[in-house]
């Protein structure tokens, strides 16, 4: 593990000798990263997380060498565990899966001495693709919203590789501000996500 954060450090040192991007630059890439998804309901947190992962392309247009706009379009696999499912058999007890394509649409400010560390933030759209539950397969996509809005919030770190090419690092984390359930009556029920994201950008 020390190895490990020795390592981090050094390579966070080599990264100042990058380059800043220059307004009207429009970067492109790919990321690929871990989810760890629950809900939140009416104030509390479903403390059982899926996990699952996220991947997709990622555009970021430079307004100067500290602002940028950023667009994601990303396969999102959300959810959570230890819910639960009530018939006239009784209540069961299983895992969620839910699943997106959603697209955040944030500011991006890039600060530091070469601007290679950077903080996004905006909203995002989530488009559901499927919600499932494990224990009996059953499809409860048409009882679910077919969007999900919330927010979106990360930071992360840009490594040079080549002169037009970095690699980055980035942590996120999302939360819904719509409910998840259609003409719920009930408590209403919330996307919460964290995520650790790895790509290049071009």
């Amino acid at each position: 593990m020390n190895k490990f954060f020795t390592t981090l450090i050094a390579v966070c040192a080599i990264s100042t000798a990058a380059f800043s991007q220059t307004k009207g630059t429009t970067q492109f890439g790919i990321q690929v990263g871990y989810n760890a998804t629950t809900v939140t309901a009416s104030g509390y947190t479903n403390t059982d997380y899926r996990s699952g992962f996220n991947a997709g392309i990622v555009m970021d247009h430079y307004f100067s060498d500290s602002w940028s706009f950023k667009a994601k379009a990303l396969y999102d696999q959300k959810g959570w565990n230890n819910g639960y499912v009530i018939t006239p058999a009784g209540t069961t007890f299983t895992n969620f899966k839910v699943d997106y394509v959603s697209i955040p649409l944030m500011a991006n400010w890039h600060f530091g001495r070469t601007k290679n560390w950077y903080l996004n933030f905006g909203p995002y759209v989530g488009v559901l693709l499927n919600a499932k539950e494990s224990a009996g397969g059953t499809d409860f996509k048409d009882y679910f919203n077919s969007t999900d809005v919330g927010l979106d919030l990360g930071i992360g770190v840009k490594f040079p590789v080549t002169n037009t090419t970095r690699f980055f690092i980035e942590l996120n984390g999302a939360g819904g501000i719509t409910d998840m359930v259609k003409n719920n009556t009930g408590p209403v029920l919330r996307n919460s996500a964290s995520s650790v994201n790895i790509g290049f950008a071009f």
